[in-house]
């Protein structure tokens, strides 16, 4: 519950911070979700408009004016008209109104209670509470073994800000992201379960309960945006490559893992199918709407692979519509923490673990290269690295795996440490984080941050001081429950490694 706790107040924090529809496509979901909760599922097609138009109440017409901040970092978030505005439209012309339904309806009806802005707050809270619940369950699986000293620091990576930003949002990429996290989590445990040869592995948790994970995470990733099977196909096929042939071939060899993966097979399989039957991915772009329509695979693979760094980049830490980026000194906080980790696992991998670890790092880098490659002629250059988290994420939990593993023993004795030390980065980035976009939204970019205190020109609810004050003191409490969490998890370690050595001392002095 604490991790719960914690995730959902700051992913709350966020969400409060944001100004409306300041979230890239955050307008498009929300109208979406305002319409589908209403009955209106996909919405209708008005001949010369290229997008699927759904219609709004009057609580929440829609003005472009919402959204004049956008793209101009020097203007803070006052400049323009409310949700619901008597200047707006009572429609909004989306391009997501033919997907997948779940997770509109799942955040969606808070709007039917509420009204203009406050509306799409409480649609953003119901989101992250959502999202926080997965990676709740993901601490929960993570730490049902005996190895877990790295664990707390993996997973700790979750509460890294633009984690918890797109949680906080009205946007499926944040339940895609909290979904795989409890999708790797969960079947590397389960997979672990039927391996049974490491006993420091094998999940105190009953087989049937990280089914449940296994098979909620995996529809709820399926499901999320169009590309969900593919994701999920992925992270399957990674984590059997983490444990080998014999703990799979145990999966599909017992009756009792059928009824699960029937559930799977069906979520998924109904993903695929509303998204051929919708459309969501066959319309062709035109040349203003991305860079490099019609180009060429080649072109297109080499495009994004020439642009990782700019897209890990984006994936942690451009915020708002690529309008409020950080300082390229602050970035330097997370990737010293995300590289202390991954060098660290690269130290101690034996054979098998070390092209795990090769494999889901080349997964994270060549997957959306290859992606793009196949549909740059048809859609142009359309990744963001936040669609990329989900594998950025894997990779940092192949790593605390290993390094929990027995390879990673000669390594334990800093385990502490370096968890203490990495968490307080991911804190520190994380507060500057939350600031700098409050900075970018009160008062712009072009004045000193005096401003803020001396006349700030937008407030969001409950004040921008509040809110900072706040999501400091709860960054605070993270960084200290992740530390505690391994300190006695390496004590408990080092205690039952000391009890089961004890009986050979003895015979030794007999």
């Amino acid at each position: 519950m604490s991790a719960f706790a914690l995730l959902a107040m700051l992913s709350t924090l966020w969400a409060l911070a944001s100004p409306v529809f300041s979230v890239p496509d955050e307008n498009a979901h929300a109208t979406k979700a305002i319409a589908q909760v209403r009955g209106q599922v996909i919405g209708y097609h008005v001949p010369g408009v290229k997008h699927t138009v759904v219609d709004l109440p009057a609580g929440y017409s829609y003005s472009p004016q919402v959204l004049c901040f956008a793209f101009h970092p020097d203007k803070p978030a006052n400049c323009g008209v409310e949700l619901g505005d008597a200047t707006g439209t009572p429609w909004f012309n989306t391009w997501v109104g033919a997907y997948n339904p779940l997770y509109y309806y799942a955040v969606g009806w808070p709007s039917l209670i509420f009204e203009g802005s406050a509306g799409i707050y409480a649609m953003r809270i119901v989101s992250g509470i959502l999202c926080s619940w997965f990676v709740a369950w993901a601490f929960q699986a993570a730490m049902s073994v005996r190895r877990t000293r790295w664990l707390p620091l993996g997973l700790a990576f979750a509460a890294a800000p633009m984690g918890v930003y797109l949680f906080g949002a009205v946007n499926p990429n944040g339940m895609e992201i909290a979904a795989s996290l409890t999708l790797w989590v969960a079947l590397l445990r389960l997979l672990q379960q039927f391996d049974g040869r490491d006993p420091g592995t094998v999940s105190t948790l009953p087989r049937r309960y990280l089914w449940f994970l296994v098979t909620v995470s995996a529809i709820a990733l399926a499901t999320a945006r169009a590309l969900g099977p593919l994701w999920l196909v992925i992270v399957v096929g990674i984590c059997f490559v983490a444990c080998g042939w014999l703990p799979v071939k145990r999966l599909f060899t017992t009756a009792s893992s059928y009824l699960w993966l029937a559930v799977v097979a069906a979520g998924s399989l109904f993903s695929i199918f509303w998204t051929l039957g919708g459309g969501s991915l066959s319309s062709q772009a035109e040349k203003s709407d991305a860079p490099l329509v019609g180009a060429s695979f080649l072109q297109g693979f080499a495009y994004v692979l020439r642009n990782t760094p700019d897209f890990v980049q984006q994936a942690i830490g451009y915020f708002g519509w690529f309008d409020a980026p950080l300082p390229a000194y602050v970035y330097w906080l997370l990737i010293a923490a995300i590289s202390l980790v991954v060098v660290l696992a690269f130290a101690v991998a034996g054979k098998r673990n070390l092209m795990t670890l090769l494999t889901v790092t080349s997964a994270a880098i060549l997957v959306p290269a290859f992606l793009q490659g196949y549909s740059v002629a048809q859609t142009g250059i359309i990744w963001q690295g936040r669609y990329g988290l989900f594998l950025y994420l894997g990779v940092l939990v192949i790593a605390v795996m290993i390094l929990s593993s027995a390879e990673g023993e000669r390594l334990s004795f800093i385990s502490t440490r370096v968890t203490w030390i990495a968490a307080g980065l991911i804190v520190l980035y994380g507060i500057a984080a939350f600031f700098l976009v409050l900075l970018r939204y009160v008062v712009g970019t072009d004045v000193p941050v005096s401003t803020m205190w001396k006349n700030p020109t937008w407030e969001p609810p409950l004040g921008w001081m509040t809110l900072v004050a706040l999501y400091a003191l709860t960054s605070v409490a993270l960084a200290v429950w992740v530390g505690l969490l391994a300190t006695r998890a390496a004590r408990s370690e080092d205690d039952g490694a000391v009890v089961a050595s004890a009986p050979a001392v003895v015979r030794e002095h007999a």
